[in-house]
């Protein structure tokens, strides 16, 4: 008979952790036939996304646009207003990445420990706190770059637990082949921030000399202050996790509970700490090449976020038509990555959609780089759109669906996320004055972020994952399980042998 391996004991020192409420609740539609069985799930399913959803969706659009509007208020005289150079500008928004990605991998904890309810809605407020002025009332006191670099400091460091907090939280609701098509409806409302920041700012730049402030402080203050009015409101709408969920009835929480235990997921319920989760994750190769997935997408996010008004408005246009030409894209990258994630979750293949989502970045890029006519390179930032948005809400998904355990998922969710927004500071200084008007650095970088995000990622990470389906399917890692009971089985997370990977 077979010995159980080294690896085994030392998957099972990282994952054996007290939890509670382990194993399959009690299923309270027992006797029922299927067909009504599926209808009480249909609508289940349909109580979640409703409550869940709109809000959720509805907060991410705010938090990209309070992090990308400074793109925007840059082409109607910040930069000169400020007094700064290009190299300050830039510090700017480079400041912002460094404390979100530093605090980023700690949120998830925060988040698990504090509660959805308490932590979302705090810090969403907490993030438009450094734009208040405590003598006038209101938002922006901007005057210097050494107060628009605090500003977007605090503002980093408030906003580093929502895109991975949400991303986490909503997985927890969901079945694997769920939770492709709302991640992806959730993640595309930062496309509408994209398209609503254009609109908004050639609107609100009108206030231009409204109470003695230009048009650029406007936007920062209208949109600070739907922010605010967004997380007092948070209080009450946003919910706890399934478990905890008032919302729902005792039978649907255990529905809840049970749909994703039968999927074998457990990070809904409760689990006490441990830094061996931490470890846990640490020692995942699919940690790194998540990493590098996300690496080459949320690099190229940021980089066409906050500079695509830029890189239109040096195509040749005046600064209004350029906020309004932002639209198009960021709109039609909104449904596609919407269709997207619809795809993944009902082919499961969403390591070959990255790759196509990566291929037409690029084609895009090249033709930003490539094309002389305007018209041409305001096409490639169409391909742009449609391949980067929908890559990055992909990402995300491909990882919480390979990912098991509470506390593992949202560590890996944490650092994934928080190293490719890191990138955000090499984003935020490519896109360079002295190479305007073509900016073949910005874009050349920006191809490079795409490349790694199909090879070194996604391709790898693919080819790895049959790999060991392959293994897991023919038996090889049943020795991991020889001698331990159900209970210590479910606790390997997604290292137990029956747990098959999405590729």
């Amino acid at each position: 008979m077979a010995q159980p391996s080294t690896e085994k004991h030392e998957m099972l020192e990282i994952e054996k952790v007290p939890e509670i409420n382990a194993g399959i609740p009690v299923d309270p539609d027992e006797g029922l036939s299927d067909e009504e069985k599926k209808r009480i799930d249909g609508r289940l399913v349909w109580k979640l996304d409703i409550r869940l959803i709109p809000w959720l969706s509805l907060l991410f659009l705010a938090g990209f646009l309070d992090r990308t509007n400074v793109g925007n208020a840059k082409i109607e005289g910040l930069q000169q207003a400020l007094h700064m150079t290009d190299g300050q500008y830039n510090a700017s928004l480079s400041i912002f990445f460094i404390s979100y990605a530093l605090f980023e991998p700690l949120t998830n904890v925060l988040l698990k420990r504090v509660g959805p309810r308490i932590f979302i809605p705090s810090i969403i407020i907490a993030w438009v706190s450094p734009f208040y002025d405590r003598r006038k009332g209101w938002m922006s006191p901007l005057t210097n770059f050494s107060g628009l670099m605090a500003a977007r400091w605090f503002l980093g460091l408030a906003e580093a637990g929502l895109p991975p907090g949400i991303s986490y939280y909503l997985s927890c609701w969901y079945k694997r082949s769920e939770f492709g098509i709302r991640m992806a409806i959730f993640f595309s409302s930062a496309a509408l921030a994209g398209s609503f920041g254009g609109l908004l700012a050639a609107a609100i730049s009108k206030m231009d000399g409204v109470d003695d402030r230009p048009g650029w402080s406007w936007i920062f203050i209208l949109e600070g202050l739907a922010t605010v009015i967004l997380g007092l409101l948070s209080f009450w709408v946003v919910v706890d996790f399934p478990d905890k969920a008032v919302f729902l009835s005792e039978d649907d929480k255990n529905r809840v509970l049970r749909r994703l235990a039968l999927d074998q997921q457990s990070s809904a319920m409760h689990q006490e700490w441990s830094v061996k989760f931490l470890w846990a994750s640490l020692k995942d190769w699919k940690t790194y090449t998540s990493v590098l997935i996300y690496m080459g997408a949320g690099g190229s996010l940021y980089a066409f976020a906050l500079f695509l008004p830029t890189i239109i408005k040096e195509m040749g246009f005046t600064a209004t038509t350029a906020q309004l030409l932002t639209v198009a894209p960021n709109a039609v990258a909104f449904p596609t990555t919407v269709l997207v994630g619809y795809i993944g979750d009902r082919t499961h293949a969403r390591g070959m959609l990255n790759i196509m989502s990566s291929l037409i970045g690029m084609t895009g890029f090249c033709m930003l780089i490539a094309a002389k006519s305007a018209a041409i390179r305001y096409a490639g930032t169409f391909l742009g759109a449609m391949a980067i948005f929908p890559c990055v809400a992909n990402s995300i998904t491909w990882a919480s669906n390979n990912v098991e355990g509470a506390y593992k998922r949202g560590i890996t969710l944490g650092i994934m996320i928080g190293w490719g927004n890191l990138n955000g500071i090499v984003a935020s200084n490519i896109y360079r004055a002295q190479d305007s008007p073509n900016f073949y650095l910005g874009h050349g970088v920006v191809l490079g972020y795409l490349t790694v995000c199909l090879f070194l990622g996604s391709v790898l990470q693919t080819v790895l994952l049959r790999i060991e389906n392959r293994k897991r399917r023919s038996g090889e890692r049943d020795v991991w399980i020889h001698g331990l009971n159900s209970e210590q089985i479910e606790l390997l997370g997604d290292k137990q042998p029956g747990f098959i990977y999405t590729t």
